[in-house]
């Protein structure tokens, strides 16, 4: 007889809704494959199995992102309907290639944007991104990943976000190869693995933040 957890059954009833926005930063408009994108997609799969709404996938390269490090950077500017999608989430997917050893430009230019965020607080002195959770996602056909990962994670927590344990998945296939992580007949079982946990843990995460908010700082 199959019996239920009355305990894990109370905390699924109080669970808070979530949502999750993926920014995919590769250099190729749409409609063109992105391995980028096919990763990040997989990582948004993998939340809606612990109850987070997918709020969209949003390749950053489609739109005009202006350089800067304001909010709004003025007439054409992309970023500011970019951003209230951002704000609407609880979960950020950042994906990026892997060009020269780095982020795209395209990822900087997030990252640039995002600066902006330092100055933005609500009436207790907290960043807007506080309780918001950032998932880092990278692909290449070099070697980078791991600095990848260390410089994003470094750059969206000063920003505000909260970085879950295990919260990167990535891939990198052969070095000076041509075949892309979108090439391939079956996802490899240790991204696929990655990937399980990096949203299982963003998932909780975010939900506790949701729950429980920082405490003021101002």
């Amino acid at each position: 007889m199959t019996t239920t957890n009355p305990v894990a059954a109370s905390e699924d009833t109080k669970r808070p809704l979530l949502s999750a926005l993926a920014l995919v930063c590769s250099l190729k408009p749409s409609p063109a494959p992105s391995s980028s994108e096919l990763l990040a997609s997989q990582v948004l799969d993998a939340l809606t199995g612990h109850g987070v709404t997918t709020a969209g996938v949003v390749r950053v390269v489609d739109h005009d992102v202006k350089p800067g490090v304001e909010l709004d950077m003025g007439a054409g500017d992309a970023w500011p309907g970019i951003r209230a999608q951002l704000m609407a989430a609880d979960i950020l997917v950042l994906a990026t290639p892997t060009w020269m050893g780095h982020a795209s430009s395209v990822c900087h230019r997030v990252l640039e944007r995002l600066d902006a965020e330092l100055s933005e607080t609500d009436e207790q002195g907290r960043l807007q991104t506080y309780g918001k959770v950032a998932v880092v996602v990278v692909v290449g056909n070099e070697d980078g990943a791991h600095k990848i990962t260390a410089d994003l994670m470094q750059a969206l927590n000063d920003v505000g976000f909260t970085l879950p344990a295990a919260g990167v998945t990535y891939w990198n296939g052969e070095a000076m190869h041509t075949v892309d992580y979108n090439d391939l007949d079956e996802t490899p079982e240790k991204t696929a693995a990655a990937t399980v946990a990096a949203a299982a843990n963003a998932a909780h995460l975010a939900g506790l933040l949701k729950s429980k908010p920082y405490l003021p700082t101002g």
